[in-house]
């Protein structure tokens, strides 16, 4: 008696436009016939289940269905596989409209002012102007290809869905540039390619973020025009100097991607030795120098002067040359050392 009840309330509360879930029990030519706990068992007729083509259907398994409205003369309720996608689909639709996430349908049809797509039984319209590709002659080529799509306007009382391709690649690329940017870490070598070109360095795609190889870090000898050393389309590796997540900036180098070049530059130099530079940067921690034209040092601003300053500028100026000490060599950095103030006197 308690479980007739159960069911007797089960079957109450199913009303029309009701998605529920239920078990097949038996499939002939009238439909398929599912169970979903009501006092007898509802029918799925053909002309409701299109978007099962395809798509195997057994006796015990789980279904999805749409109550389309109440029991035929033989006591059965009128279910719908199709509409129940379809309902599940305008679901998912208005969630991701909500939350602005990215989705993907297949391109099922076109016309002179964009394509029509099919995400789970929902139809809806993409303007060329929201393609990656505008061009008109290209649209018949999209068919049947599955695209990434955001929904910029959704009103389902008018059964209207408009959705935007541009916006969801755009999306799609700041996440996966978001990830990269967390992932990369400082000294580590990273494969790219040149995506431009100008006076003060080189821009290199490591992935989905570009970061800048400033002219002094394209190579270990003296560069006076990038062009020189790289074009556009070119794949370099290169060295990651500095990530700047929060701003979303890379400092990357080329010349040390390069150890045999760098094996052969350190070769030259022994701790304790004499060096003479030029002054290429000032920072407020100390100052960059060029070492004949192909090695880099560095002066940290404790060893410019034996008095105390607050700037480098204070002591020397960037263009000048100085004699300066090496102190070490730095591996990792692949630079010099230096010490002015250890130079003086020696």
């Amino acid at each position: 008696m308690e479980e007739f009840l159960s069911q007797v309330r089960q079957f109450h509360i199913l009303r029309q436009g009701d998605v529920v879930d239920g078990v097949v029990v038996s499939i002939d030519h009238d439909g398929i016939w599912v169970d979903i706990g009501g006092k007898s068992e509802g029918v799925v007729p053909p002309q409701e289940m299109q978007s099962l083509e395809g798509t195997e259907v057994a006796v015990g398994d789980e279904m999805t269905v749409y109550v389309i409205g109440g029991e035929n003369k033989q006591g059965q309720l009128l279910l719908s596989a199709d509409r129940a996608q379809e309902e599940r689909g305008w679901q998912t639709l208005e969630r991701s409209y909500n939350d602005g996430e990215v989705i993907e349908a297949e391109v099922v049809g076109f016309n002179k002012g964009g394509v029509i797509v099919d995400y789970s039984g929902v139809y809806g319209f993409v303007p060329s102007s929201q393609l990656m590709s505008n061009r008109n002659e290209a649209l018949s080529e999209m068919l049947g290809r599955r695209v990434f799509l955001k929904v910029i306007e959704l009103n389902r009382r008018r059964n209207r869905l408009i959705l935007s391709e541009r916006s969801a690649l755009h999306d799609l690329q700041e996440r996966r540039r978001e990830k990269l940017l967390e992932e990369l870490k400082e000294g580590e070598t990273r494969k790219g390619r040149v995506v431009g070109i100008h006076s003060f360095g080189v821009f290199v795609d490591i992935g989905g973020v570009d970061g800048l190889v400033p002219i002094g870090e394209l190579s270990w000898e003296r560069v006076d025009d990038p062009h020189q050393i790289a074009k556009v389309g070119d794949e370099a590796e290169v060295y990651i100097i500095k990530v700047d997540a929060p701003q979303g900036r890379v400092l990357l180098s080329l010349r040390r991607a390069q150890p045999r070049q760098w094996q052969a530059v350190s070769g030259r130099y022994s701790v304790g030795q004499l060096v003479t530079g030029r002054v290429t940067k000032l920072s407020s921690f100390g100052a960059f120098c060029r070492i004949e034209g192909s090695a880099e040092g560095f002066v940290h601003i404790s060893e410019l002067s034996d008095q105390r300053i607050t700037h480098p500028r204070e002591v020397v100026g960037e263009g000048e040359t100085i004699t300066m000490k090496i102190l070490g060599i730095d591996q990792r950095e692949r630079r010099l050392r230096l010490s002015l103030k250890q130079a003086q006197g020696q």
